[in-house]
């Protein structure tokens, strides 16, 4: 074999085995999916909206950053950040502002939210989440589901803070817990207004109506709810935060893009 023909082998080999690594590092880098036009980032809509998104924190019913959630963004249909925003315009009116805790929800968050379901030993944020729920119920009471409406882009989970807003302390994991049900002065401080539960409190006394919860509370639930229905929000008797816009856009997609800027780049 001649040291021409030699050379040629190589580069021949050489290029096979880039072609094969570019083949590999292609199909290991596919893109995330983006979000349809139709969604926008709700600040783009309206700033003043406060936002702290809980799932890509710990300080969750879970105790660790959800599947999904890259960036601390709320991700709404179009038409549900202007309904928001036509609620927000009402309440700072009234020396309130709105605050999300979780907007659009990707499929494989929902999937995590099931596999930590059925791991019934993972019980770290008991004592907080659902201290009187044994986590075995936790699909029958309808706690956790396999779908989520939030996966269709129009529901959020949201309260009211009085202004000026003061910024809620961070959690810090392996701190006391305290139940979510408890007086607001004991449990996990927040800046929003008391409500008579945390958010993602799996008790009854989180349904929207219940008799127990009275005074200022009470006050307060209806105040959220009749704001945003009257900008078009119907909510759930089973959890005082979830709203969900009317008639949805996508009423029978569930998307999967990630909980980031850039699936809504170039969305206005």
């Amino acid at each position: 074999m001649t040291l021409r023909s030699t050379v040629r082998g190589l580069v021949a080999a050489a290029a096979a085995l880039l072609a094969v690594t570019a083949t590999s590092s292609t199909a290991r880098a596919t893109p995330e999916p983006k979000a349809p036009a139709e969604f926008v980032a709700l600040a783009t809509v309206d700033p003043t909206i406060i936002q702290e998104m809980r799932y890509i924190t710990p300080h969750n019913f879970v105790g660790k950053p959800i599947d999904g959630y890259k960036q601390p963004v709320c991700i709404l249909t179009r038409q549900a950040a202007q309904a928001l925003h036509q609620a927000q315009l009402k309440l700072l009116r009234q020396g309130y502002s709105l605050k999300v805790y979780d907007c659009f929800r990707p499929q494989r968050a929902v999937d995590n939210f099931v596999e930590w379901a059925k791991d019934l030993d993972d019980q770290k944020m008991k004592t907080e989440f659902y201290p009187l729920v044994d986590k075995s119920r936790l699909f029958e009471d309808v706690y956790i589901a396999a779908k989520s409406g939030h996966s269709r882009g129009s529901s959020i989970d949201v309260t009211m803070v009085r202004l000026p807003a003061w910024p809620t302390p961070p959690y810090r994991p392996g701190q006391q817990l305290v139940p979510c049900f408890a007086p607001k002065d004991q449990r996990f401080p927040d800046n929003s207004v008391d409500m008579g539960t945390g958010f993602d409190c799996f008790d009854t006394l989180s349904h929207t109506d219940d008799p127990r919860i009275q005074g200022v509370q009470r006050a307060n639930r209806q105040l959220l709810k009749g704001t945003l229905q009257a900008a078009g929000f119907v909510g759930i008797p089973q959890e005082w935060w979830h709203f969900t816009f009317q008639p949805e856009p996508f009423p029978d997609t569930y998307f999967d893009f990630p909980v980031a800027w850039r699936s809504v780049a170039g969305h206005h």
